[in-house]
């Protein structure tokens, strides 16, 4: 491992995925889409078995994400250290078509599972909308395991949902156990706990690339699902306090804020890592190796080592900042 410091922003190559729901709109943000029409999710920023980023430039270019936690865990992750992996997931999700509908276990759950992984509690921030396109997120009140097992066998379960229109700047927090799904027309940002567990309800009816229909996972999804878990409403921004900043989540296992800005600042800091992802607009950080401007779609990690790192904004610029709740 190179013996340089963890002293500027990281960016890495995007992990690509491709899915029967996907479309072709992450190449309008800066994916380097293959051929194909269903390219579904860029991995930004991810330390997992089905998805690793390298580091795009500089001295730690090609180095896996993994591989800084592993070896220099303390001064990419500060106070959040020591982690045997990278404990968030970055993503971009663009659905063409309606993903299936789904539900993820929490830590206790997925500790279980062979092999074992971290639960996965998500937030979806909406990026782009069509008209009327929208999630399913949570139950209806007074759905419970029967009434929701009756509605899987006959094809049926979109009427256990509770369906949100959501427009672009709305924020979704899903805890780990509610029953969702997200509607055609949306290209989503996510950011998640470390985990790639999905449960597989319902989906749609439809055919996989084999001309099969895709694995259901009815009886591990119930033994999950959080029956209490009813609709799920976009969150409301608050202020932080921070000229141009809101909160959008703050909850058990990250912080989600979105911050608005024409002059250059100055970000991370405070003995944490912080993750960038760019919505609006495009500027440069001061030291980075890359030497490319960070565009809409693009991402960066600031190690904790690195203290703040001034971002400069080409033209007004919308960032969002995810980063550890405070221990």
């Amino acid at each position: 491992m190179s013996e340089q410091p963890l002293d500027h922003p990281l960016r890495f190559v995007p992990v690509l995925k491709d899915y029967i729901w996907g479309g072709r709109r992450l190449a309008a943000w800066g994916k380097p889409l293959g051929p194909g029409p269903h390219w579904a999710e860029s991995w930004e920023v991810a330390d997992h078995p089905d998805g690793q980023s390298r580091v795009l430039a500089g001295p730690w270019q090609g180095r896996t994400l993994h591989e800084l936690v592993e070896h220099h865990g303390k001064e990419l992750l500060g106070r959040d250290a020591p982690r045997p992996r990278f404990p968030l997931l970055l993503k971009l999700l663009d659905a063409h078509d309606r993903l299936s509908v789904q539900v993820h276990p929490n830590d206790e759950q997925a500790a279980r599972l062979q092999p074992p992984d971290e639960g996965k509690t998500e937030a979806w921030i909406v990026l782009e909308a069509a008209p009327g396109a929208g999630v399913w997120a949570g139950l209806r009140p007074g759905v419970d395991r029967h009434q929701l097992l009756e509605h899987l066998r006959q094809g049926t379960v979109e009427q256990c949902l509770h369906f949100q229109e959501v427009q672009p700047g709305d924020c979704i927090l899903l805890p780990a156990g509610t029953v969702h799904a997200i509607g055609p027309g949306l290209l989503l940002a996510e950011i998640q706990q470390s985990s790639n567990v999905t449960f597989r309800l319902f989906d749609w009816n439809r055919l996989g690339p084999d001309g099969r229909p895709r694995p259901l996972h009815v009886e591990q999804a119930l033994e999950v699902i959080d029956f209490q878990r009813g609709p799920v409403l976009p969150a409301e921004p608050q202020p932080t306090g921070v000229p141009g900043e809101e909160l959008l989540v703050a909850c058990d296992k990250f912080v989600v804020r979105r911050r608005h800005l024409s002059e250059p600042a100055r970000l991370g800091g405070d003995e944490r890592f912080l993750i960038v992802l760019v919505i609006k607009g495009q500027g440069s950080w001061r030291g980075d190796p890359s030497g490319q401007p960070m565009r809409r779609g693009d991402s960066a990690l600031l190690p904790a080592a690195a203290g703040p790192l001034e971002f400069v904004p080409h033209e007004p610029t919308t960032l969002l900042l995810f980063h550890l709740p405070p221990v």
